[in-house]
């Protein structure tokens, strides 16, 4: 599975963003083999089950220029890396508490010139700023979540969505979206991409 995957989606992409993609495979696999960040059996589906998975927020929402973003647990950099090269506008800052993780992301942004990005090793407990959205990929439960993040939400507005959390997830989510089910918005990954992978996944969206 090559980068063709993202272009199928994403066809406005520029010169720069095409070949940031198409670097992040042999980025990861280098870095892969020194620090376990993608399961070996997952490696060759990178593009599909981790880029693309992460480009699943773009179709939720078009940030606009200067939002900013918190990654929350982003590991080796999912879904903030493809995220920071598809706004290049935008702010993204990634926190991880494991540092060797954080460094694979940190390798990766300096490998493909991403300056919008900001790997931090960081627990979500010590994180002080403020931002307009925080984006996580399957890292807790939303409820533990939103407790641990709520304090790091701007009150400031400018995207066309009320500011707050934005997740990939998948399986049954019922139990876990009950305490918000007047307001949380889950939207299937499969209405935005047609490949069987994506099928029971979703972007659970929770303004705050």
């Amino acid at each position: 599975m090559t980068a063709e995957i993202i272009q199928k989606y994403f066809p406005e992409l520029s010169d720069e963003q095409r070949q940031q993609f198409d670097a992040l495979d042999a980025l990861y696999r280098d870095w892969n083999t020194k620090i376990n960040v993608i399961s070996r059996k997952d490696i060759d589906q990178l593009y599909e089950h981790h880029v693309l998975h992460s480009l699943a927020i773009a179709k939720m929402i078009n940030f606009r220029p200067g939002t900013r973003i918190l990654d929350f647990g982003t590991g080796g950099g999912f879904p903030g890396v493809p995220l920071s090269i598809l706004f290049p506008e935008c702010q993204f800052k990634l926190i991880d508490g494991t540092g060797k993780k954080i460094r694979v992301a940190q390798e990766v942004c300096n490998a493909i010139g991403l300056k919008n990005c900001q790997p931090t090793h960081l627990r979500g407990e010590d994180e002080k700023d403020k931002y307009d959205f925080i984006v996580s990929r399957a890292v807790m439960p939303l409820p533990d979540l939103v407790k641990l993040m709520r304090k790091n939400i701007s009150k400031q507005q400018q995207n066309a969505l009320p500011n707050g959390v934005i997740c990939l997830k998948g399986g049954d989510l019922q139990a876990e979206l009950q305490p918000y089910h007047k307001i949380v918005e889950a939207t299937e990954i499969s209405q935005f991409f047609s490949e069987e992978w994506f099928k029971e996944k979703y972007v659970i969206y929770l303004p705050l």
